[in-house]
């Protein structure tokens, strides 16, 4: 079914959740390329959701900001003289100009460039950090009139700061962040803590790498909740070139040859509430040998003292690959380390920007050799990137012909053979490299966003996982 064929049928709105059948692994390409419904999706997903937004690492200082994207609203990530963490939206309340055009930076008041209306982060001047605070001919023209607390920037309801991880969403009614994450804060745990296991104890390189790409936001989302699968035909020569840890003839994410391939023991993890991971908790891929042997040290010393802490507490060591929090930070915790946020921009262009972590206290030598891996691996000049970025244009363009539009894309990897997981809410994939639970999962949220379900009708759904019912009767029959 396309779009076209929904628009005709029936003069009621148009359902999403029609063009994504689940259930049978059939998905249309209309969700990848039609402006309708990415307009569907910046009204009723990315005002809703939980974004990330930045890290408290960016703004260390009372007045440090950093400018940021949600959906397709500009924001600023301020600090104000408490130190507490604030979102706004970088557009004034007079005639919509960016109150700033600054990357980054330290100020205590912003000013638009139009009228020259000014917003404070002072504690001591106003009441709520970005309220207006200067209006130019406030007494001739408004005749002192203006109720200034009534047109300060628009704040964000809703911001979590979850180990240095600063997450917004627009929607006062969203669930609290740790509901709206569940049982995959494991993997945003492994993300944000230090090489040893210290809570928190990370930070962002400065500068953030932004690049457009003329792809659909989804693509790139995908890429890296599980999809495994390409890795061996799309990044074959960047294997061959040897840019990981190790050098040539090592894996680029530097896994351990001894550790017997890299699917063993590995399988997908596929969450209700659209998250996905490209590996298990149980799945443990201790750090990579080094070319260099003070590396190794420093590394496999991080890694003992880690399996060290996590085991007194109970935890597993995995939950370290690529992995996608819905709808569209993606990251990993292992090698390379980093974020990836997708910003809608079209239907066909997607404004990609990619952070790097590192330790705060980690030596010179860690970091300089981090920097130089991350510039190599990731981002628009990086062998692994390119190779990815050609796929999702490529793939992007050669669906927007009429007669492309009217076959759907296969997601029938691993349908019906998904096992239970120890954690609520997820299940696993049967395969460690094929397997397309992880995105058949993904788009079912999407679609139930973009459809706009209700907040309890969203947890609902995702609170009675139909998949956990499936499997316990595909047993029961083998069973009988």
């Amino acid at each position: 079914m396309t779009i076209e064929d929904l628009s005709t049928a029936s003069p009621a709105p148009i359902r999403v959740s029609d063009l994504v059948d689940v259930d049978s692994g059939v998905i249309s390409r209309d969700i990848f390329v039609n402006e309708q419904i990415h307009k569907l999706e910046l009204e009723y997903l990315f005002p809703r959701a939980w974004l990330f937004v930045g890290h408290a690492s960016q703004v260390p200082n009372p007045g440090d900001f950093f400018s940021s994207r949600m959906g397709s609203d500009p924001v600023l990530m301020t600090r104000d003289t408490k130190g507490e963490v604030y979102v706004l939206l970088n557009s004034c309340r007079h005639r919509g100009m960016r109150v700033c055009r600054y990357d980054e930076g330290n100020t205590m008041q912003f000013t638009c460039p139009y009228h020259a209306w000014s917003y404070s982060m002072d504690g001591s001047l106003v009441d709520v950090p970005g309220d207006l605070h200067g209006v130019p001919h406030m007494k001739s023209a408004y005749h002192g009139r203006l109720e200034k607390e009534k047109w300060g920037l628009v704040r964000c309801p809703r911001v979590y700061n979850y180990k240095g991880l600063i997450f917004a969403s627009w929607d006062e009614n969203a669930p609290d962040f740790l509901d709206y994450v569940g049982n995959f804060h494991f993997w945003l745990d492994n993300l944000a803590d230090a090489f040893d296991g210290r809570e928190g104890e990370t930070e962002v390189f400065r500068g953030v790498l932004k690049w457009r790409i003329r792809s659909n936001w989804k693509f790139v989302a995908e890429n890296f909740l599980g999809d495994t699968y390409h890795g061996a035909s799309t990044h074959a020569s960047v294997e061959a070139v040897g840019i990981g840890p190790g050098g040539r003839g090592k894996r680029r994410h530097g896994e351990r040859q001894n550790q017997g391939g890299f699917s063993k023991g590995r399988m997908k993890t596929s969450f209700r509430l659209g998250h996905g991971a490209s590996d298990n908790l149980d799945y443990e891929l201790p750090y990579p040998e080094f070319a260099e042997p003070k590396l190794t040290e420093y590394f496999e010393h991080a890694w003992d003292i880690r399996a060290e802490r996590l085991r007194a507490e109970g935890r597993a060591l995995g939950g370290r690959g690529p992995a996608t929090l819905f709808p569209n930070m993606s990251f990993a915790a292992g090698f390379p380390r980093s974020i990836l946020v997708s910003h809608p921009i079209s239907s066909t262009e997607t404004e990609v920007w990619r952070w790097f972590l590192v330790d705060k206290d980690a030596p010179d030598f860690v970091r300089d050799w981090l920097r130089e891996y991350y510039m190599r691996y990731g981002g628009p000049a990086g062998m692994t990137e390119q190779d990815d970025m050609e796929n999702w244009d490529y793939a992007t363009q050669a669906s927007l012909g009429v007669v492309a539009r009217r076959y759907p894309y296969n997601y029938q990897q691993g349908l019906g053979e998904e096992r239970l997981s120890a954690l609520d809410g997820a299940v696993h994939s049967d395969h460690a490299i094929a397997g397309e639970v992880n995105a058949r999962a993904f788009y079912r949220r999407w679609a139930e966003f973009v459809d706009n379900m209700s907040w309890p009708e969203l947890m609902n759904v995702a609170a009675v996982d139909d998949r956990v019912s499936k499997i316990m009767e595909r047993a029961s029959e083998v069973e009988a």
